[in-house]
């Protein structure tokens, strides 16, 4: 008997096939892959999580959830005919009302075994047993990675517990055994483990996939988080794959069950360059008010940043992670401010638009001040220092920050603070100055470390700030707070530079 699986994951917000910093066509989003999906009686079509956050149209819409009868994610969701959903851990940043709303309008099925809805309003269940037409019991459960609770704003989760994603994985396993011939986990999390060689890449547990595999007894493994591309992978007997971010790909999934066992084939495939008319144009006067939010300007400079390049930027100070840490200061307070900037070089232009804001600070974080000491930030920065190696004698970027993924992301830029990297030095020494702006020592004391609520955590390899107390937590998002300093201070005087040195 044949059965195939069509996965997403990670969408974040990507509904029109449009590159929302450029504003230009873009071969991917909703509306694309639904185009792909050929559906009959023996195919599911499952999203692993992550679809509420992440683009200006997704943003748009849950800031005015009046611009459009219903949740426009929902919407193109239903016309490709999802299935089953699981939760990710973006889809929880708007508070319980916003999720409702999602949930309510969508028609698949939210199936997520470790969130406990305290309220009983979202219609999550823990597992189901679907039937195929040709009789097949598919056992599906979903799992969201447990780190929500470290991430997420506490009034976000006052109607919701997040349990142990292991625990629950373990027990759905056992739940599902005798009542399906396939059991399916969609887990919104990845790997804690280097796919090719075993080795293992984090002790954290926000990510623990292989584990699931190797000692939960799952036919098949549909991952996310990570925004990895993986396919017909066999970890323990599990079946896993797992897609890049933003709509570009989905997973197609080929299988067959007969007297010898489960075989399965999977392929990663384009979302491809056309859409159905619907809910394609149903979906198209919300767009355009969309984009004709993102070119209103919301203040001007003095003088444009251009895009910088990842090295460059790295090895001789950022004008946009400047800016950025200029309004996280003022927003805070705070001694020291550090910041991330994402993978492709970014600029901004003047006037400022809601789009170049956009395309410049590409996450939806918010801002928590930490107490740190000389000892705590000088660890930091030594993560730092480790973004680079010496290649001929001249530098680049280290592997570690390039694969399995590339993270140029998890490299921070700090203000409030003067020091330089000596790259001849090993790993973990190469920190040589650091001192306050004015040149004078930290000492012994105690200061205010504003970073997002993303690197609090400890996430991207900075564990040592997961133990220093938290002083303040924000809720609005960085997007705005920068807009709302450009509008202050328009026409924003030039910016200057992070205050490092890189030796080598």
């Amino acid at each position: 008997m044949d059965f195939k699986i069509y996965f997403t994951t990670d969408v974040h917000g990507h509904v029109f096939p449009v590159d929302y910093g450029s504003n230009r066509p873009s071969n991917s989003g909703l509306l694309n892959l639904a185009k792909q999906y050929d559906k009959d009686g023996n195919t599911l079509i499952i999203d692993g999580g992550d679809i509420l956050q992440g683009t200006p149209f997704s943003q748009y819409y849950i800031e005015n959830p009046l611009s459009y009868p219903v949740n426009p994610m929902a919407e193109a969701m239903n016309a490709a005919g999802y299935d089953y959903i699981t939760l990710g851990n973006h889809d929880f940043n708007y508070g319980y009302e916003t999720l409702k709303n999602y949930l309510k309008a969508l028609n698949a099925k939210c199936v997520c075994a470790n969130v406990e809805d305290l309220k009983g309003e979202l219609g999550i269940i823990p597992y189901t047993v679907h039937s195929l037409e040709n009789g097949l019991r598919i056992g599906i459960t979903g799992i969201v990675t447990d780190y929500v609770n470290v991430w997420e704003q506490q009034e976000h989760l006052e109607f919701i517990k997040v349990h142990d994603s292991f625990e629950y994985a373990a027990k759905m396993c056992q739940e599902l055994k005798d009542k399906c011939d396939i059991s399916v986990c969609i887990y919104h999390g990845g790997f804690e483990r280097d796919l090719e060689t075993g080795r293992i890449l984090t002790d954290s547990r926000e990510n623990i996939a292989w584990q699931m595999c190797r000692e939960l007894d799952y036919d098949i493994m549909l991952t996310g988080h990570q925004h990895m591309p993986i396919k017909d992978i066999t970890i323990c007997g599990t079946h896993a794959v797992q897609t890049e971010a933003n709509a570009l790909q989905y997973v197609r999934l080929d299988a067959v069950y007969d007297n010898s066992g489960l075989s399965v084939k999977s392929a990663l495939l384009p979302a491809g360059s056309e859409h159905c008319p619907e809910p394609y144009n149903r979906l198209l006067p919300l767009e355009e008010r969309v984009q004709s939010w993102l070119d209103q300007p919301v203040g001007t400079m003095e003088e444009s940043i251009a895009p910088e390049g990842k090295l460059e930027a790295a090895l001789y100070g950022s004008k946009v992670a400047a800016l950025f840490n200029a309004v996280q200061l003022e927003a805070t307070g705070a001694d020291f401010s550090c910041t991330s900037l994402g993978n492709d070089p970014v600029g901004l232009s003047s006037p400022v638009t809601a789009r170049g804001i956009s395309a410049a600070y590409l996450f939806s974080n918010t801002l928590v001040v930490l107490e740190v000491n000389e000892t705590v930030m000088k660890a930091v920065l030594e993560r730092c220092a480790s973004y680079f190696t010496l290649v001929n004698g001249q530098p680049q970027v280290s592997e570690e920050f390039l694969k399995p993924k590339i993270e140029h992301y998890n490299y921070d830029f700090f203000s409030g603070i003067s020091y330089a990297f000596d790259l001849r030095r090993p790993v973990g020494d190469r920190v040589v100055r650091l001192r306050k702006s004015d040149g004078t020592p930290l000492g012994n004391k105690s200061y205010r470390l504003c970073t997002s609520n993303y690197r609090a955590t400890g996430t991207g390899g900075y564990d040592v700030l997961k133990s220093c107390p938290v002083l303040w937590r924000g809720g609005t998002e960085m997007p705005e707070l920068v807009s709302q300093y450009i509008k202050k201070y328009s026409p924003l005087p030039p910016v200057k530079g992070i205050d490092i040195k890189v030796e080598w």
